[in-house]
């Protein structure tokens, strides 16, 4: 009976999965888990699924985490993994791909395609246990033969020939030294004709190069491959699907060994989505293809453009901000401005072009036959008039825009995959760059993506290792030019790149879930040190500390900082807490509640990069803060801009008008210190006071008293 395993750690989404599980086939045994490491104890145990369905964010542990301990396990090392996360998380999916899954969907999950997927695992699983027991019974008939004058390479060759799966092996220069009979059915060759022949001279270079990769892979590792890699060939009855795995196979003493693959056809599986084939080839909704045909069409789209030399363009549309659309006017008009957008975009496509919905919100689009990148870049424009006019429905004028990402055969990709996956990466460089645009995909997006996982896998051994400092920058008073007050910087002490600022991973560190611990570690540091400041006399500074603008999404900082500041034994008045004027608006109930419990429990409070958000007088007023921080764009060109020396002047006269303490950062020269002191600013802080200073250099400064 086929097992399948279920984790989430949401009800709805946990009862979602096991249904769609049991729809796979009849006869399948589900079983559900809340709890990552509850599952990981029963599948190392007692429980062997066939296929394992999980989210991936979940507060236990994440998905890449989760799979990285499912691949640890021997029993569990080849058991495919599908890994399910939401719209706006889609990096994650490249993550847990890097740990070893098998697969991914984006939530909500589309049932036709959920089937598909797991369907062509379930059965590449069936494959590998088929061949596993085939193995044994060679095994043993090896065994039962030894005395015979039967030689060994018959047995194995006549049972493998009885295998229906296409088995191969090849040598250190890629020629092929096997095929059995299923492998002489699926390609159309004959044994005699290809034994002893490179891959190169009987599939040709893409095969060769493919297999190649795949093959050195495996001798350099020596290990087989956990996760199946899909191919495609054309062959006398059109595009075919193959699963493919492969190993490494000893060769006889003295000889070097050779990798075997096993390719099993499962192009009737993806063509079966559905009881009706047709129905599933078209959107209910927008009345488009669906992302599975659309891949079929894709895949000869590539195989004909290599015959022809031709080369076609893929673009991932994406509707910009269009969940607002929907929370806003409901799920009903956003259904009506779908089919309406649909309708837009299909009537500017050429005939020979193809449009699907990909999901929710989203489109492809192949532009075929295109002489020139040009060609795209024009249909993005046809396409972007598309969204020129306000839309109608239910009575409702609706505006939309659209970002669009453009990838090209075969200078970005020679495969569905890759070509699909760098739309989507040129997709979201277009909205990183303003939304309303489209991009092409370059190559330096797949290392910036590499990177980024690089950066994520050593941020979190940085916070496990200890590799995070704390320095303090003094701020000055400039009426007494006294140090009143200093901010804890946070650093990275990276292994390798030596001393990082903040602006090269905090961005990364809220991304992923990073900050909140590494705030706590910076706060719980800097208050333990300030105590110990004042405890030696130092002077009685306040401490200013920075919170990111994620930690007001919810409630809970303003607790985390009253736990530190009894644990620590700092009196609330010694610290000021710093935060942008987005960070109070984007989360404003939250933020504001959460201001106002510092503010009774008597911590002071910052508005850091005052004049870069867009805070109103009215709303200012609201806040109930100490100080405010001008931003260092406006303190860097005040000697040489006239529009900077307005800002400043409105900003210090708007601070004095409603009480407030005004402080500059980023003053660098004598010239911008003189200007903030002539326009009255109270506070600057800047590398010409002081650059930021480890623990025992700020006080062993704030002893010998030198500053300016």
């Amino acid at each position: 009976m086929t097992t399948i395993v279920v984790i989430d750690d949401r009800v709805t989404g946990r009862n979602i999965l096991t249904r769609l599980a049991r729809s796979i086939e009849e006869g399948i045994r589900v079983h559900a888990f809340a709890s990552p490491s509850e599952a990981l104890a029963r599948m190392t145990s007692d429980l062997l699924p066939d296929l394992v369905i999980t989210d991936y964010n979940m507060p236990e542990m994440d998905g890449a985490t989760l799979i990285g301990k499912i691949r640890a396990e021997e029993r569990l090392a080849d058991v495919p993994v599908i890994v399910v996360t939401v719209y706006e998380d889609r990096e994650f999916c490249y993550r847990a791909l890097e740990a070893g899954a098998t697969d991914y969907l984006l939530s909500p999950v589309d049932h036709l395609e959920f089937r598909a997927r797991a369907r062509n695992l379930l059965a590449l699983r069936r494959q590998r246990q088929m061949l596993a027991r085939r193995a044994a019974e060679l095994e043993m008939a090896l065994a039962e033969r030894a005395g015979s004058r039967t030689r060994v390479e018959d047995v194995a060759r006549e049972l493998l020939d009885r295998l229906p799966v296409a088995i191969s092996t090849t040598d250190e220069r890629g020629r092929i030294l096997f095929v059995n009979r299923a492998y002489e059915s699926l390609f159309g060759v004959e044994r005699a004709q290809v034994v002893g022949r490179s891959l190169l001279e009987v599939h040709g270079e893409e095969f060769a190069t493919r297999h190649g990769v795949l093959d050195a892979k495996v001798r350099e590792s020596g290990q087989p491959l956990l996760v199946p890699r899909y191919d495609t060939m054309l062959g006398a009855t059109g595009l075919r699907w193959l699963a493919v795995t492969k190993g490494l196979l000893a060769g006889r003493p003295g000889e070097p060994e050779s990798v075997v693959t096993a390719a099993v056809d499962i192009s009737e599986l993806r063509l079966a989505e559905t009881a009706d084939g047709a129905a599933a080839r078209h959107d209910p909704l927008t009345g488009l293809e669906t992302l599975p045909w659309f891949r079929e069409r894709l895949e000869h789209a590539i195989a004909r453009a290599r015959r022809r030399n031709d080369s076609f363009a893929l673009l991932h549309l994406d509707l910009d901000r269009f969940k607002g659309v929907n929370e806003a006017f409901g799920q009903e008009v956003g259904d009506k401005l779908l089919r309406a957008v649909a309708n837009r975009l299909a009537s500017r496509l050429r005939e020979t072009d193809r449009i699907a919905r990909l999901r929710s919100d989203e489109f492809v689009i192949l532009q075929s036959e295109i002489a020139r990148p040009e060609d795209a870049a024009e249909l993005c424009r046809r396409l972007g008039e598309a969204f020129a006019e306000p839309f109608h429905a239910d009575g409702q004028e609706i505006h939309l825009s659209a970002s669009i990402g453009v990838t090209l055969f075969p200078t970005d990709g020679r495969t569905a995959e890759t070509l699909l996956k760098n739309a989507d990466l040129a997709m979201y460089r277009a909205k990183a760059s303003g939304r309303d645009a489209y991009r092409f995909f370059a190559r330096e997006m797949n290392l910036a993506a590499r990177r980024a996982v690089t950066l994520e896998r050593e941020l979190r051994q940085a916070l496990a290792g200890e590799q995070f400092l704390v320095y303090y920058q003094p701020q000055m008073e400039l009426r007494s030019r006294r140090i009143v007050g200093v901010e804890a910087l946070v650093r990275w002490n990276h292994p390798h790149r030596g001393l990082l600022r903040p602006s090269e991973f905090i961005r990364m560190a809220e991304e992923i879930g990073l900050i909140a611990p590494l705030t706590a570690w910076v706060l719980q540091t800097a208050c333990a040190q300030h105590r110990r400041w004042l405890d030696r006399g130092l002077g009685r500074l306040q401490l200013s500390v920075n919170l990111s603008p994620v930690q007001f999404r919810e409630r809970g900082v303003e607790l985390l900082i009253e736990r530190v500041l009894k644990e620590t034994g700092l009196s609330p008045e010694h610290l000021d807490v710093e935060l942008t004027e987005n960070a109070i608006i984007e989360h404003s109930k939250t933020a504001l509640a959460s201001l106002r419990y510092l503010h009774r429990l008597g911590v002071s409070l910052s508005l850091d990069d005052f004049g870069t958000g867009y805070s109103s007088l009215a709303y200012v007023k609201r806040l109930p803060v100490r100080r405010l921080k001008i931003d260092r764009s406006f303190v860097q060109n005040l000697e040489h801009s006239g529009n900077d020396e307005v800002i400043v002047r409105a900003i210090v006269n708007l601070g004095h008008s409603l009480g407030l303490t005004v402080i500059a950062e980023g003053v660098e020269t004598e010239g911008q210190l003189a200007r903030l002191e002539a326009f009255g600013c109270d506070e600057v802080q800047g590398d010409f006071v002081s650059p930021p200073l480890s623990a025992a250099e700020f006080e062993q400064r704030m002893l010998e008293g030198r500053w300016l």
